[in-house]
């Protein structure tokens, strides 16, 4: 493949200059973008240079072979960096050193690999240590180098390296690495290298060459591990996007007493308070910081004080360079206009910055930083909304413990990531999602995490470690994903068969419940009563300007006056969707259904329907009086009849004898309703059809209720009566004859009457493709996705997890189709009936019920379709309602960008 048909493959940057840019993201990722572009601010900066997304596609592309005049590329960039710090790559007297990191265009904190120290071998060691002075520096950077290159390289297990490590440092009684002397780390080098040479059968890479394209392989090659393939799948990151790969001239926080390293946010990322936060460690390379192997010191000394810790701060020890720390904060926010997350080294007390990239935070962060930031004049309210993530509202939806509820605290680490969360103690990230799996909420405890643990991550209700900062991994990605997390709980032992811990003498067993707070680090044994969430403040401005910006209506899926209120509570227009048979469930109406269902006339099930009525419309009385005369789109009875009847034999005969049956009738019926695929069988208006007396029934009920709901109202209620299954015209007209020859017969003996609609639910591939003809008769369409994913794929959603899990994972598909809607199928047929209805009928109102209604994704789609409404479970609606006026100010940019 030819370089320059492509396109330029790398980019250098350093000494004070870069050949890319911030807006070159796409190209060089996320880190190698925000290298150069602080590389052009004039920060001190290593040099280094990126190798391109396109190459990473190229890679993949071409059975992982790098396109022609790539290695020239990189050779001359490397020329460049030895330079800029007058040292050479590979020399035994003044070697340059490297590290190897990716950058993929989305942040994915430690899902792919990295390696430092790269260029050491046992000639470049001795000129690192002659040119340093320091002998322990070297050969504590060497064995460094050899295991984490022969980790992420060679394949050589992690764990091998710890053992030798920790068996040395145990004969020794050693307990921190920084008690070795450089003769202890020469004799677990040569102990590191005969590992190496026993599982792969050749010794350690010598050639400094050969080291870094091994590096390069891998790093490229993690791209498509499978942590970082799930945590894309999590995040909604497109394969196809790849990662950048950095190569960047080392510095060393190792050097000694006066070098450091560290990770500081320009505000708290858990709470979004105007604070500098972040951790360091003296004598120490960067992945000491997050690997939680070594508890860090606090940047500031107002922190330290709040943790109680007797460690000097940053500000403390080296008052100077966090002055110039704490200006490069500045700067970067003030450029970025937004919390950075930051980076940095300090080589001999000379400070570098290694990252920069715009935080990731809790939403209760979220939602501080962008309203301050507003404040501040920094962005506009319009950004303010575009900042926040709508899924990661749901942090906030949730109940908090209950401050008054008793709690029997068993320890406390640091508060990781806030929230609270109870849950069966597990010590696997496999168990965690198994158990997940089944329904039970889980506690995933650790020593501490690491990338392979991210599946069993999201899958818990919390997680605790035994080690690890609050920006170590577990830390970190706890945040990200909206987990209350609580780190560093160092008082916790952890057994190694995984059956317990033990804390203070005390012993909590694997399945047993645990509490935490990960607002405040305390971990409690047993279940803590929790309480209600504040909704104000905060998430109450960016939620006015949201609503500001909106176009499309929120509604909510709900059938219980408490649904309703809840919905309303959290910013509902509606109902979008009320599924009466829900209601028909309840112990004291069950058997009633029953009855009518094992009826063997009409008139036998009017009798029973006659029983019914008052229930349905109590029911429908009181989801009136929550909405307020809001619109509520109340769907007729839509699943096969068997699902109301008994399937044991217990049940069926306790049946039988509550309705003066034979057992044998009710056996028989069952018999005659049983199909072999009940979800594309009798069920939705096909029941309407064949009973219209249910319907009638239904009808009867809203009208009643409605009449009564608007005596002496104000704001009359507006009820939609929705027809389910619709596949053909004459269906719907059949039904809502039925419907509108009962709202006659009520109006007429109430002498009032009331306004409705009718209308259906889409949720047929015929019905979409259809929906001119259907919208003679139809006043309104709603769009069950949920169905018409299922019957577009001809996937059962209730059987489709034994199979979908593999298809994700082999790219088949980018994500669930049950959680986000599939646009290029099933939304082009959502496409396809509202082009069609307009077409018909101009003003005709639509919507989205299904589960879609509260994936941000999906919304997205649904504005640029322009659906009138979405509807979605009542916790979702804040996230919806964001998600809405994202979706309109995107597309308002877009439109003013093409025009």
């Amino acid at each position: 493949m030819d370089g320059e048909a492509r396109g330029k493959w790398v980019y250098a940057f350093g000494g004070g200059a870069s050949e890319g840019r911030s807006g070159m993201k796409n190209l060089l990722g996320g880190k190698g973008a925000n290298l150069a572009e602080m590389a052009n601010l004039g920060l001190p900066v290593p040099p280094g240079f990126t190798i391109t997304t396109e190459v990473c596609t190229a890679f993949y592309d071409n059975d992982r072979q790098y396109p022609d005049g790539l290695k020239e590329a990189v050779a001359e960039a490397l020329s460049k960096v030895e330079g800029v710090t007058g040292k050479k790559f590979g020399d035994t007297t003044n070697p340059l050193l490297v590290s190897v990191r990716s950058g993929a265009r989305a942040s994915m904190p430690g899902m792919m690999d990295t390696v430092l120290n790269l260029g050491l071998n046992d000639e470049t060691v001795s000129g690192l240590a002659k040119l340093s002075g320091d002998e322990r520096f070297a050969y504590d950077s060497y064995r460094r180098f050899i295991q984490m290159y022969g980790d992420v390289v060679l394949g050589v297990p992690h764990h091998t390296f710890e053992e030798i490590l920790d068996t040395y440092k145990d004969d020794r009684d050693y307990v921190l690495d920084t008690a070795l002397s450089a003769q202890d780390w020469k004799e677990v080098i040569a102990q590191y290298k005969a590992a190496v040479q026993e599982e792969l059968g050749r010794p350690f890479p010598q050639d400094p060459q050969e080291q870094l394209w091994g590096a390069i392989d891998a790093v490229f090659g993690s791209w498509m591990n499978e942590r970082s393939k799930t945590y894309r799948r999590l995040n909604n990151i497109p394969a196809e996007w790849g990662t950048a790969v950095n190569v960047q001239a080392m510095v060393f926080g190792n050097m000694g007493e006066t070098s450091a390293t560290g990770v500081a946010f320009t505000r708290n990322p858990s709470t979004g308070e105007r604070k500098v936060y972040g951790e360091f460690l003296i004598n120490a390379q960067g992945e000491d910081v997050v690997a939680g192997i070594r508890t860090p010191q606090n940047l500031t000394k107002e922190a330290r004080e709040e943790q109680g810790s007797d460690e000097a701060s940053l500000e403390e020890a080296m008052p100077e360079t966090y002055q110039e720390l704490s200006d490069v904060f500045s700067k970067l926010e003030d450029h970025y206009r937004d919390m950075q997350d930051i980076e940095f080294t300090i080589e001999e007390g000379k400070l570098y910055m290694l990252q920069t990239r715009n935080g990731k935070r809790t939403a209760k962060a979220a939602l501080k930083i962008a309203v301050d930031l507003c404040a501040e004049g920094k962005i506009s309210e319009d950004e303010a909304v575009l900042r926040v993530d709508p899924a990661a509202l749901d942090q906030l939806l949730h109940p908090s413990l209950d401050p008054d509820a008793p709690r029997d605290v068993i320890a406390k680490g640091l508060p990781a990531s806030p929230g609270a969360a109870s849950g069966e103690v597990v010590f696997t990230a496999d168990e965690a999602e198994e158990l997940a799996n089944q329904g039970r909420q889980v506690m995933l405890v650790r020593v501490e995490t690491s990338p392979e643990d991210i599946h069993g991550m999201h899958a818990a209700a919390g997680i605790v470690t035994a080690r690890g900062g609050m920006t170590s991994h577990a830390a970190v990605v706890a945040r990200g994903m909206g987990r209350a997390c609580v780190c560093g709980a160092g008082d916790l032992r952890i057994e190694k068969d995984g059956s317990k811990f033990s804390v203070h003498g005390r012993e909590v067993r694997k399945g047993d419940q645990i509490t935490i707070d990960g607002s405040t680090g305390e971990i409690f044994f047993g279940a803590v009563p929790t309480i209600e969430p504040e909704l104000s403040g905060d998430f109450a401005k960016v939620m006015e300007w949201a609503d500001k910006h909106r176009r499309m209506r929120v509604r909510a899926n709900a059938e219980t006056p408490l649904d309703a209120k809840t919905a309303r509570g959290f910013g509902a227009e509606g109902i979008g969707l009320c599924r009466t048979e829900h209601m028909f469930f309840d112990a004291d109406r069950i058997n009633v259904v029953r009855e009518m269902i094992l009826a063997e006339s009409e008139q036998g099930r009017r009798v029973a329907l006659d029983k019914l009525l008052p229930f349905q419309r109590s029911d429908f009385e009181q989801l009136f009086e929550e909405m307020k005369g809001l619109p509520i789109t109340i769907r007729l009875l839509d699943p096969p009849l068997h699902e109301f009847l008994p399937h044991g034999e217990a049940e069926i005969a306790d049946v039988a004898k509550a309705l003066g049956r034979e057992v044998k009738d009710v056996k028989e019926r069952l018999s005659s309703l049983h199909e072999q695929n009940p979800m594309l069988g009798h069920r939705g208006c096909r029941l309407a059809v064949s009973y219209p007396e249910i319907a009638e029934m239904q009808a009867r009920a809203i009208f009643e209720a409605g009449l009564a709901s608007a005596e002496g109202a104000a704001d009359p209620v507006q009820p939609e009566i929705m027809v389910p299954l619709v596949s053909t015209k004459k269906e719907l007209d059949l039904v809502k004859a039925v419907i509108d020859q009962t709202a006659a017969k009520v109006f007429a003996e109430k002498g009032s009457k009331l306004n409705y609609t009718v209308g259906t639910m889409i949720e047929l591939p015929r019905a979409a493709l259809t929906a001119d003809k259907i919208a003679h008769t139809a006043e309104f369409f709603s769009f069950g996705t949920n169905d018409l994913t299922q019957t577009t794929f001809g996937l059962s959603r209730d059987d489709a997890g034994s199979f979908l899990p593999a298809y994700l994972r082999q790219n088949i598909l980018d994500q669930d189709p049950f959680v986000s809607l599939d646009q290029e199928g099933v939304g082009q047929l959502v496409a396809i009936g509202a082009e069609k209805g307009r077409s018909v009928r101009s003003l005709i109102k639509l919507g989205i019920c299904g589960e879609h209604g509260g994936d941000p994704a999906s919304i997205s789609f649904c504005e640029g379709v322009g659906l009138d409404y979405v509807s979605c479970s009542p916790y979702r609606v804040p996230i919806a309602r964001l998600a809405a006026a994202q979706a309109s100010l995107v597309l308002r940019q877009q439109n003013e960008a093409s025009s």
